[in-house]
């Protein structure tokens, strides 16, 4: 039995901003050579032990490269998911609705990317727990997009 893919319905508007908001933070992965670097992308590199602050530092040190390329290796499958189906081709309406057909892989690299670009908006607005969050503040508009659409992949995904 093979696993079910998951449809993405986006219109081409959407589709060129999160392609857009994808490539800015692929640019942001490669321009940070260490996560302390940025508070936004050590957001992205938990402290795996935050009562040791040494300890913390050698994880961190021994596996935030490979996490923040799986990051960047995620959020270019979702370009390359965007850019296969022709979702966020520059021509067509920009209510024009298109179907983005994910395998359960590309669902989860999705799901991680839209997370991460979440938490790194977060970072930039200042919101450390939903308390922060103003949903009158038009600045949230991204953050809250995102947030919509990692909440029906998740569905989509759980109900298979």
């Amino acid at each position: 039995m093979s696993a079910a893919m998951v449809m993405l319905t986006i219109t081409r508007i959407e589709a060129r901003h999160l392609a857009d908001l994808m490539g800015q933070f692929v640019d942001l992965l490669q321009a940070t050579e260490d996560a302390a670097d940025d508070d936004a992308v050590a957001r992205l590199v938990p402290d795996a032990y935050p009562d040791d602050p040494h300890a913390g530092r050698e994880f961190r040190h021994a596996t935030e490269h490979e996490l923040l390329d799986r990051r960047r290796d995620d959020a270019n499958r979702v370009l390359s998911d965007l850019e296969a189906s022709g979702a966020s081709a520059a021509e067509g309406a920009d209510d024009a609705v298109v179907d983005v057909a994910l395998s359960p892989d590309d669902a989860r690299a999705w799901m991680r990317s839209l997370a991460a670009l979440r938490l790194v908006i977060a970072s930039r607005l200042g919101v450390a727990d939903e308390d922060d969050h103003d949903p009158d503040d038009p600045r949230f508009g991204v953050y809250d997009w995102l947030g919509y659409r990692l909440d029906g992949l998740v569905h989509a995904v759980s109900a298979d």
